[in-house]
């Protein structure tokens, strides 16, 4: 049994063996969030609060799991009785009422003496959520079919209540750079299993959705066909290099790009990056500022990677801002392909020829050159070469040399070539390819190495 007072002098505590007696709500929050009150409403000291107290709060109100024990009048000051004593719940409550309550609490009533006002004391918080992690499937780093985790089961979300707001708080969420694109209609692919009954408002600033508010039952009558998606931008990049696969490292950190010092730095690290950007295999992994020096902080020194990471992020570095170096210790990378311009998996072909890209004439360029690029930007079989500049017509050059590939090569760059090619080509004869695993237009490129020169 939980006693309330609206006085701050010191009176007789009595308990009776009664349940339900007292209510718990949470106010001045979003949905399942908010200051938590109780019995006549309220609020509880902020003494001892932790999350096994909050994860009581969170199953009694059918809030999902507790995310955070706040204290300190987080969503502000109540105006009601305070709870004279603090909550000792060993987590598996399944109210708050039958938590042990210690009375009397010193540190709670010295708060209370302070000016003898409830707005001294340090009233305890708590966001709790049904929400427990989102992610993007389906698609490369950053990108994909939006789906939230709601208890054990991973749902997909309506296009029709997912906007700019919400996006910009998922990319945030992830650790990926700022939003790109909101994409509706299932641009993805259909999930499975359910389609979320909420929908979210996020004002735009939150750092994780479990702090924006939601409405239910939606109005709309969505299924799979609606499923959201969105493209946020990656959290690392590549400048300075000609393409968007080569250049100098550079990584988003509270919202700021800074470089990355080359103490360390090797083809494990440079796998990493290529990997994230979908930029297929590392080539080469550059120091001394080999594209450049950069400008603004140096966010990452003495960086160690196992290769097997899916983000830069994820390997152990000197931690954020700490280095000893400066811009001309910039590292870069070379990977082995990019892609520019459109959909994955289709596109007009061209090669990195020293620092120029470069495009491929159709008549040199078969079925075993077409399998080896498919297989290199794990795209599956290609399904069409097609010639005439199919895709558009490129600009420089044409490239000189005829690429010989057997067909099982897993990159381009291990094909031999010849030079001096036969054929008089021009832009119009721009090469260009399908591969199975998505059809569309837009630039594929590749990247070959400077022993191809």
């Amino acid at each position: 049994m939980i006693l309330l007072s609206n006085s701050l002098q010191k009176f007789t505590f009595v308990s009776i063996p009664c349940t339900n007696i007292l209510g718990v709500r949470l106010v001045s929050g979003p949905r399942c969030s908010g200051r938590v009150e109780v019995g006549q409403w309220g609020t509880v000291c902020g003494a001892y609060w932790d999350m096994r107290d909050a994860a009581v709060v969170c199953r009694e109100l059918s809030c999902g799991d507790a995310v955070a024990a706040v204290h300190d009048a987080h969503f502000g000051p109540g105006a009601g009785p305070v709870l004279k004593g603090y909550a000792n719940c060993k987590g598996s409550e399944s109210t708050l009422n039958e938590c042990f309550i210690r009375r009397n609490n010193a540190y709670c009533k010295s708060h209370a003496k302070d000016a003898g006002s409830l707005q001294k004391f340090t009233f305890v918080s708590i966001p709790c959520t049904n929400i427990l992690g989102v992610r993007l499937v389906s698609g490369p780093h950053c990108s994909g079919r939006v789906e939230v985790l709601l208890g054990k089961t991973w749902t997909t979300v309506c296009d029709a209540d997912f906007d700019q707001q919400d996006a910009e708080v998922v990319c945030r969420e992830l650790g990926c750079g700022p939003l790109v694109e909101v994409l509706g209609a299932a641009a993805f692919g259909r999930g499975e299993g359910q389609v979320w009954t909420e929908e979210l408002q996020c004002r735009g600033n939150e750092s994780e959705i479990y702090s924006c508010e939601t409405t239910s039952p939606l109005q709309h009558n969505c299924s799979h066909d609606n499923d959201v998606g969105l493209i946020c931008s990656d959290s690392v990049r590549l400048v300075d290099g000609g393409s968007r696969c080569a250049g100098r490292v550079e990584v988003l950190h509270r919202g700021q790009w800074g470089t990355v010092c080359d103490a360390g730095w090797d083809m494990r690290d440079a796998a990493v990056v290529c990997r994230e950007l979908d930029c297929g295999e590392a080539v080469d992994a550059v120091h001394n500022a080999h594209f450049g020096p950069g400008s603004g902080p140096i966010w990452m020194d003495n960086v160690t990677c196992s290769g097997s990471e899916s983000t830069l992020k994820n390997c152990r570095s000197a931690g954020w801002g700490k280095h000893n170096c400066n811009q001309t210790n910039n590292v870069g990378i070379i990977c082995s392909v990019r892609l520019v311009s459109g959909p994955r998996c289709s596109g007009r072909v061209e090669v990195l020829h020293g620092k120029t890209w470069t495009t491929v004439c159709d008549a040199d360029f078969d079925q075993q050159d077409a399998d080896v690029v498919c297989r290199e930007l794990n795209c599956g079989p290609p399904v069409e070469v097609l010639g005439a500049a199919a895709f558009g017509r490129g600009e420089g050059q044409v490239w000189t040399e005829e690429i010989h590939c057997r067909g099982n090569e897993s990159q381009i760059y291990s094909c031999e070539t010849t030079s001096s090619l036969k054929h008089n080509c021009s832009h119009n004869n721009d090469v260009g390819l399908i591969c199975s695993d998505q059809q569309g237009g837009g630039l594929l490129t590749v990247v070959i190495l400077k022993m191809l020169e």
